[in-house]
C-alpha cells in the first residue's frame, strides 16, 4: 500500500530521496483500516517476518512479501499502531534464523539496555520557527560570523538524581545558556540512538532515531524548534563512516554483509572494532544520503558535521602493508566513498538551502571543501583539528 512501481525504479537506480517515507514503520489508514506499514531491505532473506508483543514475537504470525525486483519486505499489519515495540525477524540464505533485528529506517527506538524498535507517532510537529528557516536559506556561513557550541547531551548537565534531562528540560537551560555566550550554533554530540553510554554516540546503531535517552522525537522537534526562536543553530555530528556490529543492527542484517563489505580489510575498522560501510553499493549509499537529508527536512536541523571522514577517504587509514586493498587504480584512495561525500554535500546544499556542511577531516586532502563539480568533496568547511 506504500511502496509502487516508481519507487522501484529509484531504488533499483540507487536515486530515491524519500526513503525514510516509504520504509520502516509508518502508522496509516489502509482502505478504511487503521495499523502499520513496514518495509525492510533484505534481498538474501529466505524469509522475513514483523515480530512483537502484538503476535507474542511468533515470527509465524505476520511474514513479509518481497518486492522481487528491489530485495525489500513489506506488510500491512491492521490495528498496530503508535508506541508498538518490533523487530524483524529473518531467517537467512542457508535456512538459518538470524538474531532479531532492529529496524534500520525506525525513527524512534526502545531506551538502552533494550534495543526493539518503535512505531512514531505520525502526527506532523507544528513549528513555530518558519521565519528562522527563510532566513537561513538566504544565509551564506562562509561569509558570516559562526562560533559553535559542541556539547554532549547526556554529561552537560544531569538531574538532581543523576538521570539524564529531558529534551524539554535542555531546551529551558541550555538553550538560552549558548545563547547568552553569544554563541550562533549548538553543535551536538550524536543523538542518533546508540547502545553504549561511553561511545557518545559515536557508535549509532539507530541512524534515523533521536536517542530515547531524553525522550522522544517530538521532544528533540521541541529542542530544535527553541534553539531556533532563540536565534541558534543547531549542527548534529553524524556518524556515515561505521557502525557497531551488535547483533541486533545492521551487522551481516539478512546472514550476508550487506551494509557492510564482507572483507574484514575493507570492511571492518580496527581502531574501533566496528563495520565499514560498503560504499559501493547503491543501496548502502542510499541508506546514508536519505539519512542525511532526513534529518536536515524532518528536524529542521541546519548543518551535519560528517565525522571521521579521513578514515572514510583512505583505504588504508590505519593498517598496515597486506592489510588493505587498493582501488582498481593501485592507490589507496576509497574512490567509492569519495563518490559519496560529493552526492551527500551536493544533494544537502541543493535541497536544503543555508545548511553547512562541515568535514572532520585530518589530513592534507586536498578540496576537501572545494565544490563537488570543481573535483572538490563539496564540504563548506572543515573541522578545526587543532
Amino acid at each position: 500500500p506504500v511502496l509502487g512501481p516508481m519507487d522501484d525504479y529509484y531504488i533499483g537506480e540507487g536515486s530515491h530521496l524519500r526513503l525514510f517515507d516509504k520504509l520502516g514503520a509508518h502508522a496509516i489508514e489502509f482502505e478504511g483500516v487503521r495499523g502499520t506499514h513496514f518495509a525492510v531491505w533484505a534481498p538474501n532473506a529466505q524469509r522475513v517476518s514483523v515480530v512483537g508483543p502484538f503476535n507474542e514475537w511468533d515470527g509465524r504470525r505476520h511474514p513479509m512479501r518481497v518486492r522481487i525486483s528491489t530485495g525489500i519486505w513489506e506488510v500491512f499489519i491492521p490495528d498496530v499502531g503508535p508506541g508498538e515495540i518490533y523487530k524483524y525477524e529473518i531467517v537467512g540464505q542457508n535456512g538459518k534464523l538470524q538474531p532479531l533485528k532492529a529496524d534500520p529506517f525506525a525513527r524512534q527506538s526502545e531506551l538502552r539496555p533494550k534495543n526493539a524498535s518503535v512505531v512514531t507517532d505520525p502526527t506532523p510537529f507544528l513549528w513555530t520557527d518558519q521565519l528562522w528557516m527563510e532566513e537561513r536559506a538566504k544565509k551564506d556561513w562562509r561569509r558570516a560570523p559562526v562560533s559553535i557550541y559542541e556539547v554532549h547531551l547526556g554529561s552537560w548537565r544531569r538531574r538532581a538524581d543523576g538521570s539524564f534531562m529531558s529534551y524539554d528540560q535542555l531546551a529551558e537551560q541550555l538553550v538560552p545558556y549558548a545563547a547568552d555566550l553569544g554563541y550562533t550554533h549548538i553543535e551536538l554530540m550524536p543523538i542518533t540512538e546508540h547502545p553504549f553510554d561511553p561511545s557518545w554516540g559515536y557508535q549509532p546503531t539507530g541512524l534515523y532515531s533521536p536517542t530515547a535517552r531524553f525522550g522522544d522525537p517530538a521532544g528533540f522537534a521541541r529542542f530544535v524548534d527553541a534553539a531556533h526562536r532563540a536565534g541558534l543553530g543547531v549542527i548534529l555530528d553524524w556518524v556515515p563512516a561505521h557502525f557497531p556490529t551488535d547483533e541486533f543492527g545492521l551487522a551481516r542484517f539478512d546472514g550476508t554483509a550487506l551494509y557492510e563489505h564482507m572483507d574484514p580489510r575493507q570492511g571492518y575498522h580496527p581502531d574501533w572494532n566496528t563495520a565499514i560501510y560498503n560504499f559501493g553499493r547503491k543501496e548502502v549509499v542510499s541508506f546514508l544520503v536519505n539519512n542525511a537529508l532526513f534529518w536536515l527536512e524532518k528536524f529542521h536541523l541546519d548543518g551535519l558535521r560528517v565525522d571521521a571522514v579521513a578514515s572514510m577517504l583512505y583505504l588504508d587509514y590505519s593498517r598496515k602493508a597486506g592489510e588493505w586493498v587498493p582501488n582498481e587504480f593501485g592507490g589507496n584512495h576509497n574512490l567509492e566513498a569519495v563518490d559519496f561525500l560529493k552526492r551527500v554535500n551536493s544533494d544537502a546544499y541543493r535541497l536544503h538551502p543555508g545548511v553547512m556542511m562541515i568535514a572532520e577531516e585530518s589530513t592534507s586532502w586536498s578540496g576537501v571543501s572545494a565544490p563537488a563539480d570543481k573535483g572538490g568533496l563539496g564540504f563548506g568547511f572543515k573541522w578545526n583539528m587543532g
